[in-house]
């Protein structure tokens, strides 16, 4: 009876310290995590910091977006913890604003419906925009369709921290996602629920990034032949990004074709390409 007790005491005990080793290893690898974000934060900041003092480009922008009325704030651009998302960065973060019942007369209940869907939308308000998941953008734009929420995005520039490769990187990305805020700023543009305004600026944040530079495509082994290579690398990225709008995804290509020519040629605010000055 006692080696019997005795097993099972041990047992207990060894059980209980893999726990306690496994809790021990959770936090070491948090505070591991922790302390490697913190260092590409730096390292970002850094470059945003670099950019927004001494790159012509992005300083360019940002004077045009003053000089159209639309300044941005103080914080405008900054650093994120991207987590798998293979991104440089992100224009635009999506606000839900949650709507009255418009009929509470057609049997609405609002301990129903409404409050999942308002707790729903509050725990997606509450995700950074590059945790977002296509669920949670999908589950958005339904709720618009439904008439229960009102969508529009709130013009913030973010980088992906841990994705930037380097400097001349982050700058690209900077300059990319500024294209999307000139173009938000001039025109009504909703490429949320418009799929030919989203390629549109796609193709143009793509094309005057310099993203699609052709040193930089040879690099990665996508250049098969130089000529035309820059409007392919532009419209293959653009569809990508297409595809990552439910509302644009299932013909992210024809899209991309009915916008393209017109906005591949479209170098505002520049007077000419920004790579051929």
């Amino acid at each position: 009876h006692h080696t019997v007790g005795k097993k099972a005491f041990s047992a207990k005990n060894t059980m209980g310290a893999d726990n306690d080793d496994m809790k021990k290893a959770e936090v070491s690898a948090a505070a591991r995590r922790e302390k490697e974000q913190s260092k590409y934060r730096e390292t970002c900041d850094g470059y945003i910091k670099s950019g927004l003092t001494g790159n012509v480009t992005v300083q360019f922008l940002i004077n045009r977006l003053v000089s159209m009325g639309c300044e941005p704030p103080k914080g405008f651009i900054s650093c994120m913890d991207c987590g798998a998302a293979k991104a440089g960065g992100g224009f635009g973060v999506v606000e839900e604003m949650v709507l009255p019942p418009s009929s509470p007369n057609k049997g609405y209940n609002p301990n129903e419906t409404g409050g999942a869907y308002a707790e729903q939308a509050k725990i997606r308000a509450e995700k950074r925009q590059c945790d977002r998941t296509l669920e949670d953008l999908q589950a958005q734009i339904d709720a618009q369709k439904e008439g229960r929420a009102r969508l529009r995005l709130l013009p913030e520039i973010f980088l992906c921290q841990q994705h930037l490769r380097n400097e001349t990187h982050a700058h690209q990305s900077m300059v990319h996602e500024l294209i999307h805020a000139v173009d938000h700023c001039r025109t009504k543009m909703d490429p949320l629920n418009n799929c030919i305004h989203m390629a549109c600026t796609e193709i143009r944040a793509e094309n005057l990034s310099g993203e699609c530079d052709w040193v930089r495509e040879l690099g990665s082994g996508r250049m098969k032949e130089f000529a035309g290579h820059g409007a392919k690398c532009v419209k293959r990225r653009a569809v990508l990004s297409l595809k990552a709008n439910p509302n644009c995804k299932d013909k992210a290509e024809d899209y991309v074709d009915a916008a393209f020519e017109r906005c591949f040629k479209d170098t505002y605010p520049f007077d000419r390409h920004p790579n051929l000055r």
